[in-house]
């Protein structure tokens, strides 16, 4: 007998995601949870060590505690680390010298989400190939309980919060006595997610004055969660009225970082990752890798290093694993999450907002400033229902339709027209029953145009 996944259930290299009460249950929750434990055991850990994480969502002491469940019934030991960001979790795998995590988190996804996310001993989430086989312990075959005198522990795990503040201030491309001495004014919005236990905390002790709203982590989302420009006028707001130097703004978990200038206007997500590149590539030139829906912005970046810009498919650990290979200095994804390998290989926005304030402090001028130094691109993000079938009839159309000059078939389609600055990509989401359009060219105008044009070819007959 096989354990029946919901209908409606997510299930992707991103993990596993669903509405809560409907396709996301504490029994669902507690069989991937065993499942997870299993496939550790059968992957060589006797008795797995497992950190366990979450956001602040109302959902997640209900989830968190069927996830500890599922895991000790098979026999793994759960270290709890409470309400964290998910990379503060993934830290702590390798600290504890744990087998693997799981985060309770839905991420950007709206407050009537949750969902899990697997990792590694590596701290890393789980690629394709071991997602599969690790679902494959569902089974109830597959899937051997413990008995009374096999059962796991559960305690709690104190400390992971101020490792990964003590990791980060570490970091030999921060000055932090100078940034301390410089003394930025942060306007800072946590949505009322995990990154209120920590990014307060980081920025000061960095000198900044914290001017914060939302820092509760209570759950109760003032916005909507994902840190997108439309979705930050309270914040830039806020950055106006107090005459901050900046604004940042994290999602719920706090993996991804976006900016909002000195004046109040919201940058756009892919602004924190090509700061942080432009600042480590000074120090360490080397590939710089990122996914499909990044902006040419960190192409221009990267040229300006002299070093390669290497795409791969959205997803975070896609970009991780080619991180690894290629021995990449920085990485990440366009929707403001940096990867830095000298604290771990997973997005983290307090590795971003440092990384932000020392790229401020050596340019000497203004985030704005900075931003008017680059060319200009405007990206314009859409979706559309997913419809039932396979998309590769779908991609033929619109690869006819658009005559690029390049396309890229690594994660639904990408087509490009570098002469013009252009490109769109339409891709299947991994975390919501959508296809994502993400277009991009010297205006917003042209942005809009090309989605437009998407959106025709979708609609057209065939």
């Amino acid at each position: 007998m096989t354990f029946r996944i919901p209908a409606d259930l997510m299930v992707s290299v991103s993990g596993v995601r669903g509405r809560v009460g409907e396709s996301l249950t504490p029994e669902v929750v507690a069989r991937f949870a065993a499942a997870f434990g299993a496939w550790l055991r059968a992957e060589g850990a006797d008795r797995p060590r497992v950190v366990l994480g979450r956001d602040s969502r109302t959902s997640g002491p209900m989830f968190a505690r069927a996830a500890a469940s599922g895991l000790m019934s098979v026999g793994a030991d759960v270290l709890d680390v409470g309400v964290a960001p998910t990379p503060t979790t993934l830290y702590a795998v390798r600290a504890a010298a744990a087998d693997g995590a799981l985060v309770v988190t839905a991420s950007h996804n709206p407050v009537e989400w949750n969902a899990l996310k697997f990792a590694s001993a590596e701290g890393m989430f789980l690629d394709a190939g071991q997602a599969s086989r690790m679902r494959a312990f569902l089974d109830d075959a597959a899937l051997a309980r413990a008995g009374w005198d096999g059962l796991g522990t559960h305690s709690e795990e104190a400390g992971a919060i101020d490792r990964h503040l003590e990791a980060i201030l570490a970091l030999r491309v921060l000055d932090v006595p100078a940034l301390r001495a410089r003394r930025f004014r942060v306007a800072l919005d946590c949505v009322r997610g995990a990154g209120g236990r920590i990014l307060p905390a980081l920025l000061e002790r960095l000198g900044c004055e914290v001017l914060g709203i939302h820092l509760e982590p209570d759950g109760r989302f003032p916005r909507e969660p994902e840190p997108v420009a439309a979705n930050l006028g309270e914040l830039a707001a806020h950055v106006r009225e107090t005459g901050a130097d900046l604004g940042m703004a994290t999602d719920p978990d706090a993996d991804r970082l976006s900016l909002v200038d000195g004046s109040g206007r919201p940058i756009g997500e892919d602004y924190t990752l090509a700061l942080a590149a432009s600042l480590v590539l000074r120090r360490t030139p080397g590939p710089v890798v990122t996914n499909l829906s990044t902006s040419a912005l960190l192409e221009h970046v990267a040229d300006g290093a002299g070093v390669p810009l290497l795409r791969v498919p959205v997803g975070e650990i896609h970009v991780a694993r080619r991180m690894q290979r290629e021995g990449a200095p920085i990485g990440g994804e366009g929707n403001g999450g940096v990867i830095l390998p000298d604290v771990h290989l997973t997005r983290d926005a307090m590795v971003a907002a440092a990384l932000t304030l020392q790229a401020l402090l050596e340019a000497d001028t203004s985030l704005a400033g900075i931003v008017a130094g680059w060319p200009a691109y405007a990206i314009v993000k859409d979706k559309v229902p997913r419809g039932e079938g396979d998309l590769g009839g779908v991609y033929a159309r619109l690869a006819g339709a658009l005559d690029a000059t390049h396309a890229d078939r690594q994660d639904g389609l990408r087509l490009a027209w570098p002469a013009r600055g252009e490109w769109v990509h339409l891709r299947p989401s991994g975390t919501e029953p959508i296809l994502r359009i993400i277009a991009e060219a010297p205006s917003e105008d042209g942005a809009r145009a090309l989605v437009e044009s998407v959106r025709s070819a979708l609609s057209g007959p065939g």
